[in-house]
């Protein structure tokens, strides 16, 4: 299977229109390109795993689904609706939700307020976490069950900066969760967090597919996590999608194994 052929997309194993539909996306930068020509659809509820040789092109799939990069190609449509020429926020209004290989949370305030601002911005609220908030207001409610789901409702009123790294993306996804989103883009959650904190973010993880129902795109360099909760594998090189399968087919590809330099996977 010669390295610059485009795959034809295994079908999903979900019935269903898909959430989202990626036709010729294609990026170039400096007459550079960097995503080159990919097409793929996710049905409601899947996981695809995104993995590839680092500079394959995973997290400016990433940029250009979530609106960060513009595509110089193709299109993008999330519930049938074509968001390419859409801003980040938009998109985020239309259920698309991503986290960053880089944590990204409000250190000086506390993990509940980070998670009640996304509440409050799902739900139209004002966005004031100095205020105290009441026992039953909305987006204090949507925090709490979002801290619980990820197993962080007992540090709800600890400070962000001060959770482990680990702690600090289970808060993300609460965060995540906060919002709503209809599809979930993690890129590269496992980075940076200890061994011993891998497993509690992966059953999370599992958790928030499973008894969430969340769409979950994954970029992850943990294999043994990612072959483990995904529905379908994509392969990501130079810039090419190089297969799209189930894991048992995707990891005995020869063409996968040579892209990842002759290792079994």
């Amino acid at each position: 299977m010669p390295m610059s052929t485009q795959p034809a997309p295994a079908a999903s194993p979900l019935a269903g229109a898909p959430v989202l539909q990626v036709a010729g996306l294609t990026c170039a930068i400096g007459g550079a390109v960097i995503v080159d020509d990919v097409s793929f659809d996710v049905a409601r509820g899947e996981f695809v795993a995104v993995i590839g040789p680092n500079g394959a092109g995973k997290t400016s799939l990433f940029n250009l689904l979530s609106g960060l990069l513009p595509a110089t190609g193709g299109t993008v449509r999330l519930d049938g609706t074509d968001v390419t020429g859409a801003s980040p926020s938009a998109r985020a209004r239309r259920g698309m939700g991503r986290t960053f290989q880089a944590s990204s949370v409000f250190a000086g305030l506390t993990v509940r307020e980070n998670v009640r601002l996304a509440a409050q911005a799902k739900l139209g609220g004002s966005l004031r976490p100095w205020q105290r908030v009441r026992d039953r207001d909305a987006a204090h409610d949507v925090a709490a069950r979002s801290l619980e789901r990820v197993g962080l409702a007992r540090r709800g009123e600890g400070l962000a900066g001060a959770l482990s790294h680990g702690d600090k993306r289970k808060l993300e996804l609460a965060i995540l969760l906060a919002t709503d989103p209809a599809i979930v883009l993690l890129d590269e959650p496992m980075a940076g967090v200890s061994i011993e904190d891998v497993a509690g973010l992966t059953e999370v993880i599992a958790g928030v597919h499973r008894e969430e129902g969340k769409t979950v795109l994954m970029v992850e360099h943990h294999m043994d996590v990612l072959l483990g909760l995904a529905d379908r594998v994509a392969v990501m090189h130079h810039g090419r999608l190089l297969a799209l399968d189930t894991p048992a087919r995707v990891t005995s590809d020869p063409a996968v194994q040579q892209a990842y330099l002759g290792e079994e996977l």
